[in-house]
Order: structure tokens, then sequence, then C-alpha cells
């Protein structure tokens, strides 16, 4: 018996994470059964890409989740309740999978929405990300990286990077 069978990675579950349809993608699209299944999907995989850049120092904090959800929230509509289990589902499924999973439920974003979707979802993880303040320099790392994921060039990602550029860590004066 082969060791990955053992851990029970059949060839389906091979062929789901290289479609990027992640456990993490499913839970969270299950809780928002009311909404198509696709745009339910796109929903999820935004919640995980946010919750990605917020753990990006290994914490994330309230000013963050707030952004998240509000993030959430106005992309689908969804009530605070919707949009507050969606955040929360993509954070725990973030710190626990995070290696796992980070860039294939990015990659699966990328195929799955229009180059608009992205342009709002880069948006966003820059909001998420100086939510608290600061936009640090391992936020900017994640962030650089999944804008890659997405297909964008770094000169688009850094045009979008000087919206929050009075944010920056490097540019603000030294704190306390």
């Amino acid at each position: 018996m082969s060791l990955l069978r053992f851990l029970g990675v059949s060839e389906l579950g091979k062929q789901v994470r290289e479609r990027g349809d992640t456990a993490s993608v499913r839970r969270i699209a299950a809780q928002l059964d009311r909404l198509e299944p696709e745009t339910a999907k796109r929903l999820a995989s935004f919640a995980y890409v946010l919750a990605r850049v917020a753990n990006a120092d290994l914490k994330i904090d309230a000013a963050e989740t707030a952004e998240m959800e509000r993030s959430v929230r106005s992309l689908a509509l969804l009530s605070e309740g919707e949009a507050a289990l969606a955040v929360q589902i993509a954070k725990t499924q973030a710190r626990l999978l995070g290696d796992t999973e980070n860039y294939l439920v990015t990659r699966e974003f990328r195929r799955i929405s229009t180059r608009e979707q992205r342009v709002q979802l880069l948006r966003c993880l820059y909001a998420v990300a100086a939510a608290d303040g600061t936009l640090s320099g391992d936020e900017r790392a994640v962030i650089a990286a999944i804008a890659e994921e997405l297909g964008f060039t770094r000169d688009e990602a850094n045009a979008l990077r000087g919206e929050y550029r009075e944010k920056l860590s490097e540019l603000r004066p030294e704190r306390d």
C-alpha cells in the first residue's frame, strides 16, 4: 500500500485538489447555500484569500476581521451573520491548512473569476492588510505572491498598492 493511499489521497482526491476545489472552499460554500453554487464557490475562495493575507503575520486582529466581513458582505450582499460565518470559517481554514491550500484556492479563484473580480480582490487584500493602520512587509510579500498567482504584473500590483501608500510600514514614523 502506498503512503498516499494510506493517508487517504485517492486519485479522485488528487483530481479535486488539482481543480482547486479544496475542502476549505467546499466548507465555506456549503454555509452559503442560498447562493448559486458558482457564486458561493467564488465567494468562499475570495474569503479564504482575504484570510490568507490577514494571517500573513500569523495573527488576525479584530480590525482585519471587520474589514474582511465588510468586504465579503458587500461583495455578495450577505447579512452580517452570513458574512461573519464565512469569514470565521475562512480564517480557521487558512490557519489550519494555509500552507497546503493557499496556492490551490488562489488559482481556483483566478479560474472562476473575471479580471474585474480579481482587481476587486486585490484591492480588498490591501484594505484588509492595512486595516490595523499599517501595511507590513510580510503582508506586502503575501499580497505580491497572490497578485502573481492571480495573473497581475508587478506594475499592476504596485499601482494598486500605491492607493495604500500612507499605510506602508517603511514610510511611517517609528512608533513607541
